[in-house]
């Protein structure tokens, strides 16, 4: 049974950069992925960047590409998500969240089919 518990959330003026944390307990991870995904006022949940706990490989939405970028550290159980550029819709609130199976973050993953609310996530505020 895992645990995940996010931080980083603030407040940035649009162009401004965060970072967020997952960190994770409870057991390891092999064959499985570790995953973003972000819910703004009014909207559904959508899945934002994923990244292979094994090999490290990356996966991110179009809306953030080379603007974003997942990384793991392996021997602190923690996945890190760095925003740059951010703009004034990409207010939201912030999840971590474990997938078993690519493509990450659909209905056909295990996080991607997850449904209800997730709680309160970090919120990323931006705004001039």
């Amino acid at each position: 049974q895992v645990q995940l518990v996010e931080s980083g959330g603030g407040s940035v003026q649009p162009g401004g950069s965060l970072r967020l944390t997952c960190s994770a307990s409870g057991r390891t991870f092999s064959n499985e992925a570790m995953c973003w995904f972000r819910q703004a006022p009014g909207k559904e949940r959508e899945f934002v960047a994923a990244i292979s706990w094994s090999h490290g490989g990356t996966y991110y939405t179009d809306s953030v590409k080379g603007r974003f970028v997942i990384t793991r550290n392996k021997d602190k159980n923690t996945v890190y998500l760095q925003m740059i550029n951010l703009k004034h819709e990409e207010t939201a609130d912030n999840y971590c969240n474990v997938d078993d199976h690519p493509p990450y973050g659909t209905s056909g993953s295990s996080a991607g089919s997850a449904s209800g609310s997730w709680g309160q996530g970090p919120k990323v505020t931006v705004s001039t």
